[in-house]
């Protein structure tokens, strides 16, 4: 089976004028011909996240219009505009909603779902989507309607920024993406009004950002990141939030929206794999946005140089949002007018730089989490996530059913290139049940083509084993599909373990279960608003590659010794002298020098080919 949301990287998809001009041509016979008596342009199977869509397919007519000068649009848009004014605009407060700061104001908002009192909770959002919607009309409608339209379009933008800003809550939902999002809509909106309303709009909308998104942000590994639904970060929000910061940088051109969005597209940079596979996240784990993320990495990618391109989208909402039979559907339509308007062109290179929380060459990736752990393991095209045991999860020695990979004190990285290969050295202090302190020392080592992974600590008693890993997906063409295979070799015995209990706690690679699936299953609250990052956690067992010892270690030291990738002879050698430990593999010679490090307790690696 494939993964529903993972599909190809959005850099595939063409982004010339012409391309776009193809798509808002596309839009215009699919609007007009659904176009109401009223001037209504919802799809009609539209029940929810309905309150900004009728008028986002009229911004995208209004943008096509300023492109094409078709003649047939300037009605549509008027008429269609007139329906929202109408009959989308609401003063009286929905019964139930629970985030208001102030009753019966007779502010505007837009509603999440029609029906008085029907799940109310997305009224925010629908108000922040649809006070985009509005700005983007105002910024193309010159020429196409008349000055009072005009005039009461403004009103009610204004109006909504004020319901969003002083009626309610300030973001209540916690979620980055839709609070920058407000903070775009208040910076667009300032453009449109006279200096004695636009100047307080814009001041607000920068002091709201500082004070209470950015004074806010979650670090996570080593990134200070605007949180998203409880969590440091949403590999479906996180991007969405990366193009609100592109877009309040393009309109505002004030410095710090640059800055929070190029910490957050290196940190995306870091997490994300060479094949464009991620998940995890306090929303969701797997379910990528598209065209929603394409502004965010294409103007961060250039700016930090890097390749975010290849982020796997979900290619059916390419353009813009679709309904199940492909119909468009105006929710999020800012995104398409703003990505058609930035003339920024995609970075197609990788990076070259050196990151604390990545390795990456060729085809092979490591995205580490924020313990130094590996998150996600790339190689040959497959895509390995940490493995569950006794309810503990990562990569490391497994000692009578404990996994010593969580550090107790600091963790030190050291990085180095040589002779075509790329390799880090990760130092753990990790304790036993024994309370025993002992020094994890993991290399990772990659020619572009394999990874190996050498994995030392002091000689543990028993019979340990290595967990290397949880093999969960592989590349398909422009499809990621699932698997529960491995190309891994290994210096000692090599096991790919199952669960033995059934349940949604244990993970059974050869079942049709995703990740996501599972997560939400074990997560606290329904899908779309349980934590599944927090509901994975309480996995207690899954598939697992395990690893015995090699042979030929020094005595001092349990070894493990695996390569991810092309298949063939592998047969390390281990030697320990007072420079350190030696490994030695058909493609390098490593030196791992002693726990205590440098000078400055700095781990120390030298490395030829």
């Amino acid at each position: 089976m494939h993964l529903l949301h993972q599909r190809g990287p959005l850099h595939d998809l063409p982004d010339t004028p012409q391309a776009y001009d193809a798509v808002l041509a596309d839009i215009t016979e699919q609007a007009l011909a659904r176009l109401t008596s009223e001037g209504n342009l919802e799809h009609p199977d539209c029940g929810d996240d309905i309150g900004d869509t009728s008028l986002g397919v009229t911004s995208l007519l209004a943008l096509a219009w300023q492109r094409s000068k078709d003649p047939r649009l300037p009605e549509a848009v008027r008429r269609s505009l007139a329906f929202h004014l109408r009959e989308r605009v609401y003063r009286e407060d929905n019964p139930g909603y629970p985030n208001l700061r102030a009753r019966g104001t007779g502010l505007p908002y837009a509603r999440y779902v029609l029906e008085a009192g029907a799940h109310p909770i997305g009224d925010w959002p629908s108000t922040v989507w649809a006070l985009l919607q509005a700005v983007n009309v105002l910024d193309t409608a010159d020429g196409l309607v008349d000055d009072a339209q005009r005039a009461e379009l403004l009103a009610v933008a204004h109006g909504y920024w004020r319901w969003l800003t002083e009626a309610t809550f300030f973001n209540p939902q916690e979620a980055g993406n839709q609070a920058i999002g407000c903070i775009v809509g208040g910076l667009m909106l300032a453009r449109h009004l006279p200096p004695e309303q636009g100047e307080p709009v814009r001041s607000r909308a920068l002091t709201l950002y500082a004070d209470e998104i950015r004074a806010h942000r979650v670090r996570d590994r080593g990134a200070l990141l605007p949180p998203e639904h409880g969590g440091a970060y949403d590999n479906n929000y996180g991007p969405i939030s990366l193009s609100f910061l592109a877009q309040a940088h393009r309109v505002s051109g004030a410095e710090m929206f640059a800055e929070d969005g190029d910490a957050l597209a290196r940190y995306i940079d870091a997490r994300l794999t060479n094949g464009g596979f991620d998940n995890g996240g306090p929303r969701y784990s797997e379910q990528h946005s598209a065209f929603e993320s394409v502004l965010g990495l294409r103007y961060f990618g250039r700016r930090v140089g890097s390749d975010l391109g290849r982020y796997r989208g979900d290619s059916r909402w390419s353009r813009h949002a679709v309904k199940a039979d492909g119909g468009i559907d105006g929710h999020f339509a800012f995104m398409l007018v703003w990505q058609i308007q930035d003339s920024t062109r995609w970075h197609r290179t990788p990076s070259a730089s050196t990151a604390r929380h990545h390795l990456r060459a060729g085809t092979v990736s490591v995205a580490f989490d924020d313990r130094m752990t590996p998150a996600v393991v790339e190689a040959a095209g497959t895509y390995y996530l940490a493995a569950a045991v006794n309810r503990q999860h990562g990569f490391g020695p497994v000692l009578d059913g404990f996994l010593m990979c969580r550090p107790m004190g600091e963790v030190r990285v050291r990085d180095v290139r040589a002779d075509g290969l790329t390799a880090k050295l990760v130092t753990k202090p990790v304790v036993g049940r024994d309370h025993v302190l002992r020094h994890v020392r993991s290399l990772y080592v990659t020619d572009g083509t394999s990874l190996w992974l050498t994995v030392a600590v002091e000689r543990l008693a028993g019979t340990p084993y290595l967990l290397a890993g949880l093999p969960y997906a592989t590349d398909d063409g422009d499809r990621v599909r699932r698997t529960a295979q491995a190309q891994v070799t290994s210096a000692g015995a090599l096991r790919l373990t199952h669960p033995r209990s059934e349940g949604v706690d244990h993970f059974d690679a050869r079942t049709e279960t995703t990740q996501q699936q599972a997560a939400f299953a074990l997560a606290a609250d329904p899908r779309g608003y349980g934590n599944p990052d927090e509901g994975w956690r309480h996995l207690v067992s899954s598939t697992a590659l395990e690893a015995d010892p090699a042979p030929g270690a020094p005595e001092e030291l349990h070894v493990f010794a695996v390569r991810y990738g092309p298949q063939g002879p592998f047969t390390p050698a281990f030697e320990l002298d007072e420079d350190g430990l030696t490994v030695r593999t058909e493609a390098f010679t490593a030196v791992i020098g002693e726990v205590a490090g440098d000078a400055s307790g700095e781990p120390e690696l030298t490395l030829r080919a």
